[in-house]
């Protein structure tokens, strides 16, 4: 489905062109977890990793080459909301692909060890799907760690 795109009501960070999208409704924490997670650092024992904001709020999402592709509306690039301060500038990653759909809210059960088979599809393309409460005080270090844990940019195509 090369070619074929949406826009999302999402939130998006990367570590190099890796990305995850964070997905719940208005005021679940999207930003709120975006920002603290590139805030953090993480040493895999041989660098250390630390994301980027890709965009906040809304996502183009397109598929190039079997992959999603994550890019921001131009006009919010390197802007995320930050509430109680409002919309604050940040160094973003102008595109990324995605790796990681992340399903946020306070809501649900969370698993203790999830199913290696969730996944979330799009535009015909499947990725895997973990969920996470987004205040938690360890979210952002889950979300950061399952990032830099993902093995590949590489999608598989819904049949």
């Amino acid at each position: 489905m090369d070619g074929a795109s949406r826009l999302l009501h999402a939130t998006c960070i990367a570590i190099g062109d890796r990305a995850a999208l964070l997905l719940g409704p208005s005021g679940a924490g999207k930003s709120d977890l975006a920002l603290r997670a590139i805030s953090t650092l993480l040493y895999d024992g041989t660098q250390t990793v630390g994301a980027r904001l890709v965009s906040d709020d809304q996502v183009l999402v397109d598929v190039e080459g079997g992959r999603l592709r994550a890019r921001p509306p131009g006009a919010i690039a390197g802007r995320i909301e930050v509430r109680g301060i409002g919309i604050v500038s940040v160094a973003h990653q102008p595109v990324s692909y995605i790796c990681l759909a992340v399903e946020i809210g306070a809501d649900g059960a969370i698993e203790r060890m999830p199913e290696p088979e969730a996944v979330w599809e799009i535009l015909g393309v499947r990725v895997p799907r973990l969920r996470l409460r987004p205040f938690e005080a360890s979210a952002p270090l889950k979300l950061v760690l399952a990032l830099a844990r993902s093995e590949s940019i590489e999608a598989v195509t819904s049949p």
